[in-house]
């Protein structure tokens, strides 16, 4: 499950991988239960009357600190100057949006049901980077994305399922904001550092929040505050996670651990609000991980080919 908020980084160089792979892995994995459990929250803290653009709010709120923390350990505060303000701005309308959606999602569905939706991301994230950035695509990824898109139709069962049409609207919208949120950190990446990204999205982010927040944001109750701070406190985790895992281990081996986040939803949702996966899940979630997971190997066997061809910088 790929949080809006937290940008895919470079892999880990090849130098002591073999120790660095397995503590990547497990950071990937506690990341997924953290920000599982974040969006958990976030459903049950909509049924305390908390709106979901205060919980966006929060969970932004509470990444400053941990990207305060990122750049204080590496000493790259030049690397914060862009010279991409509109880049960065069109990041942030996405970010945001995709987050908002992603959130919503979570309240109108079964927890498991959404985050199986979400696996969609990869696969709408190939045929983004196919229509806008014109990358080649060949049949094998061609063919991972109809079979992937064949298992989110089995989950979703469109026009016959007993799954609300308006969550699964909400739902795929938000897997296809949170796949042009990728393509468009790609776009950035090219010429701005990882922090550099984040940093302004959660800097920029809290403009149109804080404005949102004079129409929307409300006092709560002990308890709904406690579940608010537990909000941002698990996606500052998840976020601080998710990019040392990625620092530790290259991509292909902490992605698969993403798929992880349907285990924990089910969880979740049985514990909190007595919701067993429908059939239909079972059968679709494992065709939807396939393909994801074949895209996935299938780019990251094709860098590495680019890589060994690609000639020394001298």
């Amino acid at each position: 499950m790929m949080d809006p908020a937290a940008p895919t980084i470079a892999p880990a160089s090849s130098g002591g991988l073999e120790q660095r792979a397995l503590p990547g892995a497990l950071l990937r994995l506690l990341s997924m239960a953290a920000i599982s459990l974040m969006l958990a929250l976030v459903k049950l803290a909509q049924t305390r009357g908390v709106h979901i653009l205060e919980s966006v709010f929060y969970r932004q709120l509470a990444a400053l600190p941990v990207i305060a923390l990122l750049l204080a350990r590496s000493g790259k505060w030049s690397s914060l100057k862009s010279y991409r303000p509109f880049g960065h701005g069109l990041r942030m309308l996405l970010g945001i949006s995709a987050m908002t959606l992603n959130f919503w999602t979570m309240t109108l569905l079964p927890l498991a049901e959404a985050t199986t939706i979400f696996f969609a991301v990869p696969i709408l994230t190939t045929v983004l980077a196919a229509l806008i950035l014109k990358e080649p695509t060949g049949w094998h990824r061609w063919g991972a994305v109809i079979v992937g898109f064949i298992g989110v139709l089995i989950v979703v069962q469109p026009g016959g399922g007993d799954l609300p049409t308006m969550g699964v609207i909400v739902g795929v919208i938000g897997a296809l904001m949170t796949a042009a949120v990728t393509i468009q950190v790609r776009e950035l990446g090219k010429s701005e550092a990882t922090l550099t990204i984040v940093f302004w999205f959660s800097l920029t982010s809290m403009l149109p929040l804080a404005i949102a927040m004079a129409f929307v944001g409300q006092m709560h109750d002990p308890a709904t505050w406690g579940i608010i701070a537990a909000i941002g406190l698990l996606g500052a985790i998840g976020q601080f996670c998710l990019t040392g895992a990625l620092r530790l281990a290259p991509v292909a081996v902490v992605l698969p651990m993403d798929y992880s986040s349907l285990i924990w939803s089910a969880l979740y949702g049985f514990w909190l609000f007595g919701d067993l996966p429908a059939t239909a899940t079972y059968v679709g979630a494992p065709v939807i991980i396939a393909s994801g997971l074949y895209i996935v190997f299938r780019e990251h066997r094709l860098s590495r080919r680019a890589a060994a061809i690609r000639p020394p910088v001298r």
